[in-house]
C-alpha cells in the first residue's frame, strides 16, 4: 500500500500568521495555484481513494489537485488540524506577547504544549494514526491520498521515524502543499519514501 500525505494550500490566515487549528480558513490566490501545481506534478499516479479532512482549506486543495476525480471524496474530521482552543483566530504575534511560555513551548518544546481547550500534540498524533490505520485496513495493497494539515502531518512522520515529542519540528518544514509519500508493507510496517517533496535518504542523507 501506498499512502501520499499533502498538506493544504496557503490560506489567508496563513499569510496574516493567525492561528488557524480548526477554525475555518481559505485558500489564497497564491495556495490555488500552488494546489494546482500540485495536480499538475501528480496527474500521473493512479489512487484508489481519495481521503480529506472536513476543513474547507482542505477541501479546496483536494479539489483544485484532482480536477478530474470522479469518484467520492471521503472527508473525515480525525484529519483536521490540531485543535488550538483559545489561541484559535488570534495572530501569532498576540500569543507570543500574552502568553510567551506557551508559545515557545508550540515551536521548541512541543511536549510541553498545554493551552485551555487545545489538543495536545500528543492527543492529535493518536488521532492522526487511528485515522491512518482505518484506512490501511480498508485499502490493502491500494494507492491513497490525504490531504490534511502541517502539524497533523508532521505527527504521522514523527511516529514513522520515531521521534520523540520534542523533536516533533525536526526539518524538513511541511511547507503549503507539501506532498509526502509512505510505503505500507504486508506486515503493516510504515517507512517513508518522500517527505515535504525530498526524496528520505536525501532528507536524511541515508545514502552517505
Amino acid at each position: 500500500m501506498e499512502l501520499h500525505l499533502i498538506r493544504h494550500g496557503q490560506t489567508n490566515w496563513n499569510e496574516e500568521r493567525r492561528v488557524q487549528g480548526q477554525s475555518e480558513s481559505r485558500l489564497t490566490d497564491i495556495g490555488i495555484e500552488q494546489a494546482k501545481g500540485l495536480g499538475e506534478r501528480i496527474q500521473n499516479i493512479e489512487f484508489n481513494a481519495i481521503y480529506c479532512s472536513s476543513s474547507l482549506r482542505t477541501r479546496q486543495t483536494a479539489d483544485h489537485a484532482f480536477p478530474a476525480w470522479q469518484k467520492t471524496i471521503t472527508y473525515l474530521d480525525s484529519l483536521r488540524e490540531i485543535h488550538m482552543g483559545e489561541w484559535e483566530g488570534k495572530l501569532y504575534a498576540e500569543i507570543e506577547s500574552e502568553t510567551p511560555d506557551s508559545y515557545y513551548h508550540f515551536w521548541n518544546e512541543p511536549h510541553k504544549f498545554d493551552v485551555p481547550g487545545a489538543e495536545s500534540f500528543y492527543q492529535l498524533q493518536n488521532r492522526a494514526m487511528n485515522a491512518i490505520k482505518a484506512i490501511q485496513d480498508d485499502h490493502h495493497g491500494e494507492r491513497v491520498a490525504l490531504v490534511s494539515h502541517g502539524a497533523l502531518i508532521k505527527t504521522v512522520m514523527a511516529h514513522i521515524e520515531d521521534l520523540s515529542m520534542d523533536q516533533l519540528w525536526t526539518p524538513p518544514l511541511m511547507h503549503n502543499c507539501a506532498h509526502n509519500i509512505v510505503r505500507v508493507n504486508d506486515t503493516g510496517d510504515l517507512h517513508i519514501v518522500q517527505y515535504a517533496d525530498q526524496p528520505y535518504e536525501e532528507v536524511r542523507n541515508l545514502g552517505s
